[in-house]
């Protein structure tokens, strides 16, 4: 069967896609990293007296500071077409991309509050599980709503 011109550009779509996948993954580990280490910082120092509600304070102060990381990297080195890249200059932009990730957030927490309140398990183990669901879900929801070829 001949390849056409569509097929090829399909092709390569798809290894651009891939490309660009496995930077956000790069990314997002590091990002999970940062995000983590501030969790395990506010709960453990800073809000230890706090428990459960300790918990969420100090995950949503994690996320941030992953947030403002993963921004900036996306901008750099993920999304790195001269379009994306253009438009994700901005105030509005960073909502968007802000409000993907609260998205994700309150993912997390309703993993935390099913792993740790309901089935006891450690919360960085459940963080750990849920940053997998989160990966996919921020960079799809990026992906679709701010950075999309054209």
């Amino acid at each position: 069967m001949k390849e056409t011109f569509y097929d090829k550009g399909k092709m390569a779509y798809a290894s651009n896609l891939l490309k660009e996948f496995g930077r956000y993954i790069l990314v997002g580990g590091s990002a999970f990293i940062i995000d983590s280490s501030l969790l395990y910082i506010f709960k453990e120092h800073v809000f230890y007296n706090l428990d459960i509600i300790g918990l969420y304070i100090s995950t949503a102060l994690g996320f941030t500071g992953g947030l403002i990381y993963n921004y900036i990297l996306s901008l750099a080195f993920v999304f790195r077409g001269g379009k994306e890249r253009k438009r994700g200059n901005g105030a509005s932009t960073f909502i968007s991309f802000a409000v993907v990730g609260i998205v994700g957030l309150l993912l997390t927490e309703w993993g935390l509050y099913v792993g740790v309140e309901k089935l006891g398990f450690h919360y960085l183990s459940v963080k750990a599980m849920m940053a997998a669901v989160v990966l996919i879900w921020n960079y799809v929801g990026r992906k679709v709503l701010l950075f999309k070829y054209n």
